[in-house]
């Protein structure tokens, strides 16, 4: 049977930072069925509303992944789905966005916070900002933010904001481990959203996953240096495949 893998966006900036990343993955594995799917466009804030549409819309029986947001939703949908997930990928992302005293690599909350309320005043300039927060630590870092704004969908204001708010209200750690199913998690060395330092976390939650962490990289890592991501993603699925 045909291996299918639906992979899921990040915050605010659509599917152009993951249509690169899945050009690479079919040049390399053309036998390899690569969707994406779009996110909900709720203006709600709680997780279960968004994952509840994505259970619906999503066929079962795949496997799931996602970029930064999207990797946070997919873990959820695959602990949701148990055997009837083939397995969960995510990249630069984090189970817990925001930071607490018992998840210390995350975004600090009164940071967060203040992206909130720039967003609620201006939505447009808050989405800019973001292209350039994913876009540091790259090698023609300007460059990147600015592929990342031009590819950016029109968006309610309420859309992006309800997007926020699950990012500041989810947390995927009981995801990580209810989740039996082979899984990645791909890190970027140079991510200013997702620490580097969060694959400890992530071992600690579930040993028996694999972490990896991409050197250098930008958390737009999967617009970046798609083909490396593409080719550690196949690796994962070609070693899954043999266990």
């Amino acid at each position: 049977m045909r291996e299918q893998l639906i992979l899921l966006p990040g915050w605010g900036l659509g599917s152009l930072p993951l249509e690169v990343l899945v050009e690479a993955l079919r040049g390399l594995a053309p036998q390899l069925q690569v969707t994406i799917e779009a996110l909900p466009e709720l203006d709600s804030g709680e997780p279960r509303d968004w994952l509840l549409e994505l259970d619906e819309r999503l066929p079962e029986h795949t496997w799931l992944g996602g970029w930064s947001l999207g990797g946070m939703l997919a873990s959820e949908l695959a602990a949701l789905r148990g055997e009837r997930c083939r397995g969960l990928l995510t990249l630069a992302s984090n189970p817990c966005f925001v930071a607490g005293s018992d998840w210390p690599h995350g975004m600090p909350e009164a940071t967060f916070n203040a992206f909130v309320d720039a967003c609620r005043q201006d939505s447009r300039a808050t989405r800019k900002r973001f292209s350039l927060l994913c876009s540091q630590g790259a090698d023609t870092a300007r460059d990147l933010a600015r592929q990342l704004q031009a590819g950016a969908p029109q968006l309610a204001p309420e859309v992006l904001l309800g997007g926020l708010e699950v990012l500041g209200n989810f947390d995927g750690r009981s995801a990580i481990q209810r989740f039996a199913g082979p899984q990645l998690h791909l890190l970027a060395g140079a991510d200013a959203l997702v620490p580097a330092e969060v694959a400890g976390d992530l071992l600690a939650l579930q040993p028996d996953i694999v972490v990896g962490l991409i050197e250098d990289v930008s958390h737009a890592f999967v617009l970046e240096r798609p083909h490396e991501v593409a080719a550690a993603i196949l690796a994962f699925l070609s070693e899954a495949d043999h266990d």
